[in-house]
């Protein structure tokens, strides 16, 4: 089969699209014939060598975090999935990732496939959304009424960070820059802030129960982010290099968010795109062969929007 693969760190030019064994599923895994993967900006900050410590890989290592597919192949003690079904899964970050024509996954990272778009498509959604979900779910705890401030909201985390805050009933501020207003008034924000015209810190006036910071700002920026929060607010970063700031006195939690996958927050994201209720927006889909080439675009800043990335024609 075709994989992506790298031998060693580097940039992207060390991608090599190159012939590899077919993996044979083990106990608890199954073999998906991938229809598509996507790329995330961690991707690259693997391939670099930048996450060995944290995510340590075995080279050569293909990457590609975010799978939909159809099953293949069955391991011994699998229940639940079967030959022929449609998944999607965020795959173990330390493992061969889905950037080949096939993928080992455990079983129990799978989620079945939404119904209402294209399987490829899909495979824009597991780690993104899993981001999205955790850090205002899990972490922010987010409840009816309560406002959220998201900063960075034009990227792919943002899209769906700002749909699901206002399917929870929540009034979400999001500063985006123009090339991403109309999507994110399109996605349900209340208001709209122009980060590339004017800091955010001036125009929020009024306290905010939530802080979601998704852009990658100084730790200036990131420290004033705190002080428009309500005290007892929060604020949850993503920039997981950066450590959230917090503020004691007025009891504003700061909390560092490291996505991981879970099959029942997917099941229940992919529900909600399959009701309607959650839109899966797509910018871009690229073959396999060229994932080299992408992963250079995001390097250069020049990759905006979700892209899929699929094996074959």
């Amino acid at each position: 089969m075709k994989a992506v693969r790298f031998h060693e760190y580097g940039d992207p030019g060390v991608l090599r699209y190159e012939d590899v064994d077919l993996p044979a599923p083990g106990a608890g895994q199954v073999r998906i014939r991938v229809v598509a993967t996507s790329f995330n900006s961690v991707d690259g900050t693997i391939r670099g060598g930048f996450m060995q410590g944290a995510i340590p890989v075995e080279l050569p290592h293909t990457p590609g975090l975010d799978v939909a597919g159809t099953v293949d192949a069955v391991g011994e003690g699998v229940d639940g999935f079967e030959g022929g079904d449609d998944v999607i899964g965020f795959l173990p970050m330390d493992e061969n990732g889905a950037a080949a024509e096939y993928v080992l996954a455990p079983a129990d990272v799978l989620a079945s496939a939404p119904e209402n778009v294209l399987l490829t498509d899909a495979a824009s959604l597991p780690v993104v959304g899993l981001t999205a979900w955790q850090a205002l779910f899990e972490h922010a705890e987010l409840t009816t009424g309560q406002r959220v401030l998201i900063n960075g909201a034009g990227g792919a985390v943002g899209g769906y960070a700002v749909q699901l805050a206002k399917s929870a009933g929540a009034y979400v501020i999001a500063t985006v820059s123009p090339r991403s207003r109309d999507a994110v008034i399109s996605a349900g924000a209340d208001e709209v802030v122009d980060h590339t015209a004017t800091a955010v810190t001036a125009v929020v006036t009024e306290p905010v129960d939530v802080v979601l910071n998704l852009a990658p700002v100084t730790p200036e920026q990131l420290a004033a982010l705190v002080t428009l929060a309500r005290s007892g607010g929060v604020v949850v970063n993503t920039t997981v290099w950066m450590p959230a700031p917090s503020d004691e006195e007025r009891g504003v939690r700061g909390i560092d968010l490291f996505v991981r996958s879970d099959a029942g927050q997917l099941a229940e994201l992919v529900a909600r795109v399959d009701s309607g209720e959650l839109r899966v927006d797509v910018a871009e889909r690229v073959p396999l062969a060229d994932l080299a080439a992408l992963h250079a675009r995001a390097a250069e800043g020049a990759v905006h929007g979700k892209v899929v990335v699929i094996p074959s024609a």
